[in-house]
C-alpha cells in the first residue's frame, strides 16, 4: 500500500469541480463534509481529491493553509478505506466547516469516521 498523494490525484478541473458541486451528492461526520460524484473521471484515474477551508471560519491565509495539510495528510493515510471499496472512479472535495481548531488526532479520526460512513451508504446503495 502506497500512501501517497500525487499530482494525478488532485482535483483541479475546473469542470470536475463545477460538477461536483452541480451533480454531486454529499455526506458528513461534523466538523467535515465529502461532497463526491461518480463516473467523471478518465477510465485510468480511480480518485480525485480536492481540499477546502472556508474563509469565513479562518481568516487568515496561515490557519486554513494550516488546516489544508492536515485534511491532505489525514486523505493520504486513510484513502486505503476509499480505495478498497471503489468500483468505478470518483471525483472528491473534503471540507472543514467549524470554527473550532480541532487537533490533528480528532480531525483523523473524524475522516476515518466519515470514509467509512461514505463507504457504508455507497454499499447500501448498489
Amino acid at each position: 500500500m502506497s500512501f501517497n498523494y500525487p499530482k494525478n490525484e488532485k482535483l483541479k478541473s475546473k469542470i470536475s469541480i463545477g460538477l461536483l458541486f452541480s451533480e454531486g451528492k454529499s455526506v458528513s461526520k461534523y466538523p467535515l463534509r465529502l461532497v463526491y460524484h461518480s463516473g467523471s473521471l478518465n477510465e485510468n484515474e480511480k480518485i480525485k481529491m480536492g481540499v477546502s477551508v472556508s474563509k469565513k471560519y479562518f481568516k487568515k491565509a496561515v490557519d486554513r493553509n494550516r488546516f489544508k495539510r492536515i485534511l491532505r495528510e489525514t486523505y493520504r493515510l486513510n484513502k486505503h478505506i476509499l480505495l478498497d471499496n471503489l468500483d468505478k472512479p470518483y471525483a472528491f472535495m473534503f471540507f472543514y466547516q467549524t470554527k473550532e481548531r480541532l487537533t490533528y488526532e480528532e480531525i483523523n479520526t473524524k475522516t476515518i469516521q466519515l470514509f467509512e460512513k461514505f463507504v457504508n451508504q455507497n454499499l447500501k446503495a448498489e
